[in-house]
């Protein structure tokens, strides 16, 4: 059976996110139908048996790969993946115009971002951190940010306006807050993206009684 153009989009996730699960899939692309999950259950179980992507059914609801990944069933990066996947779920709309997962911006040692994403015409580094980080080793990986800074790489991205060159601004996605030094760019803390948007959305002004 040829893939349609949903399929597509959903193999096209899978390897975009590395790993999704059946809820997330059945929210991003079944969503107007009444029946999103049981949807989503039939056509991702045609493409698995088409031998299109993979699962693991050690979780639940189960997780499903692209067809051609080489990440192990019990990675210990799953979890990390699919908070990834929720932050998405978060920023999705017309205000997003961008987002990458674990873009890549020099060899090994270089900062490697879990997203770079475009949100309102502003670009953002989003570190999605669930484990608990030492204030010394965020401030090692917040130094590898400045080395990135100062490397003036990021000034050539496509997404740039040459008028007005930006440096992406530092979003750290954690419950826990960091005692951090200033940077020469912009670093924001919020448990969630949404809590984050809250944070500095200016509150209106009540009518008077």
């Amino acid at each position: 059976m040829a893939l349609t153009n949903r399929d597509k989009a959903i193999i096209a996730d899978l390897n975009k996110f590395r790993v999704m699960d059946r809820d997330t899939i059945a929210e991003l692309h079944f969503g107007n139908l009444r029946r999103p999950k049981y949807a989503a259950n039939n056509v991702l179980l045609r493409l698995l048996r088409d031998g299109h992507i993979q699962r693991s059914t050690a979780r639940q609801p189960y997780v499903y790969f692209g067809g051609e990944t080489t990440m192990k069933k019990n990675s210990a990066k799953i979890d990390h993946f699919l908070a990834i996947g929720n932050v998405y779920k978060e920023m999705r709309g017309q205000a997003l115009e961008s987002f990458l997962v674990e873009p890549k911006y020099g060899d090994k040692g270089t900062v490697e971002p879990d997203i770079f994403a475009l949100y309102r015409r502003t670009p953002f580094f989003i570190e999605v951190q669930r484990s608990v980080y030492s204030e010394k080793q965020m401030r090692e990986k917040l130094d590898r940010y400045e080395a990135l800074f100062q490397s003036g790489i990021i000034a050539l991205e496509p997404w740039q306006n040459p008028e007005r060159i930006m440096f992406p601004h530092v979003l750290i996605l954690s419950d826990t807050r960091y005692g951090l030094p200033s940077f020469p760019f912009k670093v924001f803390q919020a448990p969630t993206f949404t809590a984050f948007i809250q944070s500095i959305t200016k509150p209106q002004p009540q009518p008077a009684s």
